[in-house]
């Protein structure tokens, strides 16, 4: 089951074309991000999927049909401008809020309540919002979104102005969000985090669909002919070997294996040689930064970094 159709999607703003012909689907259950440079048609896509914009070509479904109200009470939207009310409290804000969802006044309440103190903002609930920090109203803000338990979550860089703590926070949130059978889908620029979080993704630029999949997938394809190692012995005296590299963030050996070499038979030849003597072996995986620099053709900016293994 899906949770969001874009099916054959344009939209221009003058004379830029701002989403081009884009196609994808969305699992019901599943972190999926969004990811590209700023300015690449994530959000835009997103505000057609919520009805705040019209597509000028192409149809969206949501939640398993045309956006109407119904669908967008079950639907959680944390914006990356912020739109909490800034002159009340917290606590009354985010208990409007929910009503506006369906919610009773006295459930909303006591919902808001129960989030705000899960996010650390027990103390500052009665604190109007413009007093609350930018990192304070982004917490705010995601307890909003997800107040009337929706069964979709859209969340616009959902870590914008949080410290590493916070942000362990909310991805844990996420991640329950996920494992209830609901949906979240998170754009973002930061490739790291969507190899973190992510089980699939899409990958945008100039509003075209520029990878679509599996994170896993998508980064296996893309792995250079090479695995990482530890432990003891000359790796480059191993059949198949054209030359080892150390790499210090990954504290390990890169060895690069020669065409027609895969990396089972680099591990057989290991596990035979008496002087050999693994106690890490690992397939190289680039980045997506990486991908999308050999794909798209140029690096982006604030593309962040993320890992170059995964465990084989």
């Amino acid at each position: 089951m899906n949770s969001l159709v874009v099916s054959s999607v344009s939209k221009s703003f003058g004379a830029t074309r701002a989403v081009d012909d884009l196609s994808f689907e969305v699992r019901t259950g599943e972190i999926f991000a969004m990811l590209g440079p700023n300015g690449a048609g994530k959000t835009t896509t997103i505000r057609m999927a919520l009805d705040i914009l019209r597509p000028d070509s192409g149809r969206i479904e949501i939640l398993g049909g045309p956006i109407n109200q119904q669908a967008k009470d079950r639907i959680g939207y944390l914006p990356e401008e912020r739109g909490l009310y800034s002159n009340i409290t917290v606590l009354d804000c985010l208990a409007y809020l929910g009503t506006l969802k369906g919610m009773t006044s006295r459930d909303a309440k006591a919902r808001a309540v129960e989030l705000l103190a899960r996010v650390g903002l027990d103390d500052a609930m009665k604190k109007k919002v413009s007093a609350l920090s930018r990192g304070m109203q982004q917490k705010a803000q995601f307890a909003a979104t997800v107040l009337h338990d929706p069964d979709l979550v859209i969340i616009d860089e959902p870590f914008s102005g949080l410290d590493p703590v916070n942000t362990l926070l909310i991805k844990e949130m996420m991640y329950e969000i996920r494992d209830k059978g609901q949906t979240v889908i998170m754009s973002t620029h930061m490739m790291h985090q969507v190899e973190e979080m992510a089980d699939r993704m899409l990958m945008v630029s100039e509003g075209s669909k520029v990878l679509y999949g599996r994170v896993d997938d998508i980064r296996q394809q893309y792995a250079s002919h090479a695995v990482y190692v530890s432990g003891e012995g000359d790796w480059a005296s191993l059949p198949g070997v054209e030359r080892v590299e150390h790499d210090r963030e990954e504290k390990a050996d890169l060895v690069c294996l020669a065409e027609g070499i895969s990396t089972d038979d680099f591990l057989r030849a290991a596990a035979m040689h008496p002087d050999i003597h693994l106690s890490r072996f690992e397939v190289a995986l680039p980045s997506l930064e990486d991908i999308f620099i050999e794909v798209a053709g140029a690096p982006q900016p604030d593309a962040g970094t993320g890992r170059k293994a995964n465990g084989a």
